[in-house]
């Protein structure tokens, strides 16, 4: 039975290792010239990096291949084993559309072809023998100017068919200098009615107050408990829900230790802020949603009953979910429980 909500997932960082070398070698080989075999390929692909500049450098590889013509090649392989290897009910599915279209391109064309960029995604998501609820959010882009971040919002709002929520992402630290104009740029997707989330406070270079109010849901956002606590009432107040990534963490450099994440679980659930436990990049990490739960609950950064809580919350805070409520709760009280056999 599907029973899992994943709320932060890169379309980039979901492509598993071996689905990315059998396209490699098929398509691409010059990509992996320089790797003798795939092992070699693998270790490269899902080591730790130093930081998360370095980690992120690592999309690139990806985003270069995912074009018009493949995108439903990866996105097949992704809801596959989503629904077939993680259970998944629901999965939101995040991306930056200008970034797979054609680089020789100018930026007016590429922003006209994010459209086609958005529809594929939506099709090809749509798989009946893995029947999925999937939708999409939108990145805008620390990287990319403001022309750019302003059509993805109004391509986000013009395709809500598709699209649940915008997003921005590129690295953190990179806010400050343009601060004022991503506060226009998400007051101006309240003003459309979308939702929205964003990476803020994931390191320690990227805590950006003024940004939080926009935000209905605040991608990674450990920073806030592990070095701002007093935030955490007006975070339960405005009730925002935090995507926490364990794995990215270390892959990043951003913490030493998975086990420095039981203070930021214990300082929210004590101020009555959500965690919906997420992946952020699976294939990056080859980290399954449900080992993500396994992790944390092996190192007792939560409990059972704080797990329930977590994928609980996950529900609640998706923006496409078509229910109040987890699928197994949907079943609670129609199903008659079999009786307990003790030997």
């Amino acid at each position: 039975m599907a029973l899992y909500a994943e709320l932060h997932r890169h379309l980039g960082g979901s492509v598993v290792p071996r689905v990315l070398w059998r396209y490699f070698e098929r398509h691409s080989s010059e990509l992996i010239s320089r790797f003798t075999e795939y092992s070699s390929f693998e270790e490269f692909y899902t080591r730790k990096r130093n930081t998360l500049d370095e980690y992120l450098e690592l999309h690139t590889l990806v985003e270069k291949v995912q074009t018009v013509k493949t995108l439903p090649y990866f996105i097949y392989r992704l809801v596959r084993g989503a629904y077939i290897f993680e259970n998944l009910a629901y999965l939101e599915l995040r991306y930056t559309p200008y970034l797979r279209t054609p680089e020789d391109l100018s930026q007016s064309e590429r922003i006209g072809k994010m459209t086609e960029i958005v529809e594929i995604v939506g099709k090809a998501s749509q798989i009946s023998e893995y029947p999925i609820i999937t939708s999409q959010i939108l990145c805008m882009h620390s990287r990319l100017p403001y022309e750019v971040n302003k059509a993805i919002v109004d391509l986000a709002a013009q395709n809500r068919q598709y699209v649940c929520a915008i997003d921005v992402a590129g690295g953190d630290s990179y806010y400050g200098e343009r601060l004022e104009e991503w506060v226009q740029l998400y007051d101006y997707a309240l003003s459309l009615g979308l939702n929205t989330t964003g990476h803020v406070y994931e390191t320690t270079a990227g805590c950006y107050p003024q940004l939080l109010p926009y935000m209905n849901r605040i991608g990674h956002g450990i920073q806030i408990p592990l070095l701002y606590p007093e935030l955490l009432p007006e975070l339960a107040k405005r009730n925002q829900c935090l995507e926490v990534c364990p794995t990215t963490y270390i892959k990043t450099g951003t913490l030493e230790d998975i086990r420095q994440l039981k203070l930021v679980f214990d300082r929210c659930f004590a101020a009555g802020v959500d965690i919906a436990i997420c992946t952020d990049n699976a294939g990056l990490h080859n980290v399954r949603l449900p080992f993500e739960y396994e992790n944390l609950l092996t190192y007792d950064i939560i409990n059972f009953e704080q797990l329930q809580a977590c994928q609980d919350a996950a529900f609640r805070h998706a923006f496409a979910w078509p229910y109040n409520q987890r699928p197994a709760s949907l079943l609670h009280g129609l199903l008659q429980p079999e009786p307990l056999i003790h030997s």
